[in-house]
């Protein structure tokens, strides 16, 4: 048997055109499932199906789990200002929020972290300082810096 191009040329074992790539295989040590909600749904993970992904002992390239964990991303922070002795409770709303571990606004984490879908997550603010704040979500991805959050001035200050 010979291998060929599509001019009709033989290719050669030591010219086999391929490139070595660094994409080192995995072995899958558990089950792994993905959850797809039943129809249309409202996004929210109540509700969904689970689906065997890849079951133990599987081999698989990094570069395939790297994808499923896709990097988040913020659409809207509501509402945008509020108190600067924290408390208000702030709706971040984009793509990819389920993997959100921790919020922080102003280097300072927020509290009370609620993922509600990948599509929404709710977070307390704690004090600050008057004036805008960044907003970093931490994700599995790594963190992601959003359009900050204004901490209002203290009324009479």
């Amino acid at each position: 048997m010979g291998l060929y191009r599509q001019d009709g040329t033989r290719i050669t074992k030591a010219a086999f055109p391929a490139a070595a790539l660094d994409d080192p295989p995995v072995r899958v040590t558990e089950d792994v499932y993905e959850s797809e909600p039943y129809g249309r749904g409202d996004g929210q993970p109540e509700g969904s199906k689970r689906l065997l992904l890849y079951p133990t002992g599987t081999i698989v390239a990094r570069s395939v789990v790297d994808r499923l964990f896709t990097s988040a991303t913020v659409s809207t922070i509501s509402p945008a200002m509020g108190p600067a002795t924290g408390g208000t409770t702030v709706t971040i709303k984009g793509a990819g929020l389920d993997g959100v571990s921790a919020v922080s606004f102003g280097g300072v984490a927020g509290t009370g972290l609620h993922v509600r879908s990948a599509a929404e997550l709710s977070v307390k603010t704690p004090p600050g300082t008057a004036g805008a704040a960044p907003v970093v979500l931490t994700t599995d991805s790594g963190a992601i810096k959003a359009d900050g959050f204004a901490y209002e001035a203290p009324a009479g200050g």
